[in-house]
């Protein structure tokens, strides 16, 4: 069944719980949101500032306590995993090859973390899942985390406070349990996410602010395009190598006496070029990352402000200009993003168009002038399956909409 609404959703779940003798009958349904992000892309485990939105690409979790101690999931996006069914503090060691390819590794994940950061679970709970979050670029694994951390501890009438820590909780999943070696925009980014609004996330105090688009903005909308490539773990991606290499950079500008701990550090026009001049020739691949982060962070803050003033062109512009960047200097695009990316520039009413998420596979996104959005699907499913025949029948293409990034429903189950 493809699940496009909150009722699609409902129904379903009803149904995979009594074929799989689960209990949510009059439990609670939590929805969690996919991202959209505007900057900057790989610029949360270099210490940038972050700004995006949650978009209406969903998980769903139908769930309710047990009186067995027993943590019972299934997913029907996984069938092939069954009834994923474990007692409370009974888990896989981190990183075990027993869970490595199975979706289960979440659950266990998360409740490792939760025990290890004090969380004393005595309830567990029987729960159904479906999504339809495109797999590389939308977030898919966070949003997973997020929904399971905040309901299991709600199940154990727990408490996070304050909220921001679920994104670390969120975090150490995948990177403690899991050994994926993501940062904090997909789970902040989801978490905080508000309908119509924009999420600004400031690290250096932890601090989120909404910010509405400015007024007179011509209508946009969000435009999805899955390759229909499927991605392997952060863990086993470019991404694990570009993170090792912002941090290699940054512990040799530590050693060189510069002041920093993470590239966003690296503000000024003066110490940037004496960075490029002493390390250039020795390293040109980490001073390319250097380059795509300084530049990104710069146009972050012209980003803001057309957005704050209704200027969608000038944020599509800017979101072009990082795709070149993350395709050239980071290197961290794949050729199926690209391909996508180059059919959609040449529609009129794109506005800007990049890769999404870790790279090398998975999704490209565009902002696209509403009256446009035919034209965007017309191009891709003309010409992707042309030059990509492998994945003529598994890519998508999906328009987006503004969403909250987490959602609870009662009395529908």
């Amino acid at each position: 069944m493809h699940v496009t609404t909150d009722q699609d959703a409902f129904d379903l779940l009803k149904r995979l719980a009594a074929d799989q003798g689960l209990d949510v009958a009059g439990g609670r349904v939590r929805r969690t949101s996919s991202r959209f992000c505007l900057g900057v892309e790989h610029g949360d485990y270099n210490g940038t500032e972050l700004f995006g939105v949650g978009t209406d690409r969903f998980i769903w979790m139908a769930y309710k306590p047990n009186a067995a101690g027993r943590v019972r999931l299934y997913s029907h996006n996984f069938p092939e995993d069954g009834v994923v069914d474990f007692a409370l503090g009974d888990v896989p060691p981190p990183r075990s090859d027993a869970v490595a390819e199975t979706w289960a590794r979440f659950p266990y994940g998360v409740d490792h973390v939760l025990r290890q950061q004090g969380f004393a679970l005595k309830r567990g709970m029987d729960a159904v899942l479906v999504g339809n979050i495109p797999g590389g670029g939308m977030s898919r694994s966070a949003s997973l985390c997020i929904n399971l951390i905040i309901s299991l501890v709600e199940v154990n009438g727990l408490i996070v406070e304050p909220e921001i820590r679920i994104v670390d909780l969120a975090q150490a999943v995948e990177n403690e349990y899991i050994g994926s070696p993501c940062g904090q925009l997909d789970q902040t980014m989801i978490l905080f996410a508000r309908e119509g609004m924009g999420t600004h996330y400031d690290p250096k105090s932890r601090s989120i602010e909404y910010v509405p688009l400015g007024a007179g903005a011509e209508d946009f909308r969000i435009v999805v395009m899955d390759t229909g490539t499927v991605r392997p773990g952060l863990e086993k991606s470019t991404y694990k190598v570009r993170r090792a290499e912002c941090e290699q950079l940054v512990g040799l500008l530590q050693k060189a006496g510069y002041a920093v701990s993470c590239l966003a550090d690296v503000r000024e026009a003066a110490m940037y070029e004496r960075i490029l001049s002493q390390f250039g020739a020795s390293h040109p691949d980490l001073c390319d990352r250097l380059r795509y982060i300084f530049a990104a962070q710069r146009r972050f803050y012209e980003m803001m402000d057309a957005w704050k003033a209704g200027d969608i062109g000038t944020v599509g512009r800017i979101f072009r200009e990082d795709g070149i960047g993350l395709r050239d200097q980071y290197r961290i695009s794949g050729p199926e993003l690209e391909t996508m990316c180059d059919i959609v520039r040449t529609v009129e009413g794109v506005l800007g168009e990049r890769m999404l998420g870790g790279g090398d596979k998975g999704a490209a996104g565009c902002l696209v002038r509403a009256d446009a959005v035919d034209a965007v699907r017309r191009a891709v499913e003309t010409a992707y399956p042309r030059s990509r025949p492998a994945f003529a029948d598994a890519f998508a293409v999906h328009t987006c909409k503004v969403v909250d990034g987490v959602k609870v429903f009662d009395g529908v189950i």
